[in-house]
């Protein structure tokens, strides 16, 4: 993987980020939403320190990392969702792992000590993924939503998440 760096992600990168996301809701195991938001929507969702991209030498997106406040509430500022996401012509070549450890010292340096999300059970590559990267799985959401974009069906959600060993 020495030819994939991690960087800030920007406005200018709006269109493959959106693209890459929408790759990801077309494959049917990534999410429930059916269709990217606009970058204006992504962005608002976003915390600005805590958006990376991986490029190639030639600064071409893929893949991404964002993460988003879970709570509002003072108890929880050290507590964010995340979302990683490849190209699909990008998988297999540890971009995920990449954007993920990046996102661990982006956050841990923040004083963030949880990373939390929700995964289709059947994500098995994202499983797979998560768990190298020292999260673990916490529970089964049973029936939590209803997939449109797989003719209305209900999902299961699992819950993952990884506490910093670093942030107390």
């Amino acid at each position: 993987m020495t030819d994939v760096a991690i960087r800030s992600m920007t406005a200018g990168d709006a269109a493959a980020v959106l693209a890459i996301y929408q790759a990801g809701m077309d494959a049917g195991n990534a999410s429930f939403e059916d269709t990217a938001p606009s970058w204006e929507a992504f962005d608002a969702g976003k915390l600005p320190a805590h958006r990376l991209v991986a490029v190639d030498p030639g600064d071409t997106v893929l893949g991404w990392v964002a993460a988003s406040r879970a709570s509002a509430r003072q108890v929880y500022a050290g507590v964010v969702e995340h979302s990683v996401y490849v190209d699909p012509a990008a998988q297999g070549r540890g971009v995920g792992r990449a954007l993920l450890d990046a996102l661990v010292v982006s956050t841990e340096a923040a004083g963030i000590w949880t990373i939390q999300s929700g995964i289709f059970p059947e994500n098995t590559a994202s499983r797979a993924l998560h768990r190298a990267a020292g999260f673990r799985e916490v529970g089964v959401r049973e029936r939590v939503g209803r997939h449109a974009g797989q003719g209305n069906r209900w999902r299961d959600v699992l819950f993952i998440e990884r506490r910093s060993p670093l942030v107390a």
